[in-house]
């Protein structure tokens, strides 16, 4: 199922084995690599280590009354996996990132993100244009196939307007017939005996 990655923000954490509320999201931890979600960090009065984190892989299900998880002991802390450490080293942000196309035309920023809730990958991005723009149509939506490469500052996406380069010559010499100019033609209508 597609949702807004924002869905995502203060989702509370359910056990399966208490039935209580664990935690609740925070942000989302993201992998540029991949453009999917690795983790979220966590927070909340029942944690026992801050910060605390939960990797999408130990969701065992999002429903409406938020993720579950078999039991607390599926959150981690920093340190636990080395994987997530070099994530968070990263420290990659994918909202307000600029997004510009291969031309180097500025598109927008990204303000929100529609992941399938499977597996977590991120399958577009919803950009806000600036304000000028934003006058004329509201933003757009970029399927993660468009996207070129990520960098820590933008996302260059692929450019939509094809190149048009003609060749300028200045020694050619365009020969127009102008039909206005040509010699009358004789008229050959037929006369007709009866």
């Amino acid at each position: 199922m597609l949702v807004l990655g924002s869905r995502f923000h203060h989702t509370p954490i359910m056990s399966l084995q208490t039935g209580t509320r664990l935690a609740q999201t925070s942000r989302a931890i993201i992998d540029p690599r991949s453009l999917s979600i690795a983790a979220y960090e966590l927070e909340g009065p029942l944690l026992s280590h801050n910060p605390a984190y939960l990797r999408v892989d130990e969701v065992r299900e999002v429903s409406s009354i938020g993720m579950i998880v078999d039991s607390n002991e599926e959150i981690i802390a920093q340190g636990d996996v080395i994987s997530l450490d070099n994530l968070l080293h990263m420290n990659f942000e994918l909202i307000g990132l600029s997004v510009i196309d291969e031309l180097q035309h500025k598109l927008g920023k990204v303000e929100d993100y529609t992941l399938e809730t499977g597996s977590f990958v991120i399958q577009q991005l919803h950009i806000k244009r600036g304000f000028f723009k934003g006058l004329a149509d509201t933003g757009l939506l970029i399927s993660r196939s468009q996207i070129v490469e990520i960098t820590d500052t933008e996302i260059i996406v692929k450019t939509t307007a094809k190149r048009i380069v003609h060749p300028v010559d200045s020694a050619t010499r365009y020969d127009y017939v102008n039909p206005f100019r040509q010699s009358p033609q004789p008229d050959n209508q037929s006369t007709s005996s009866s």
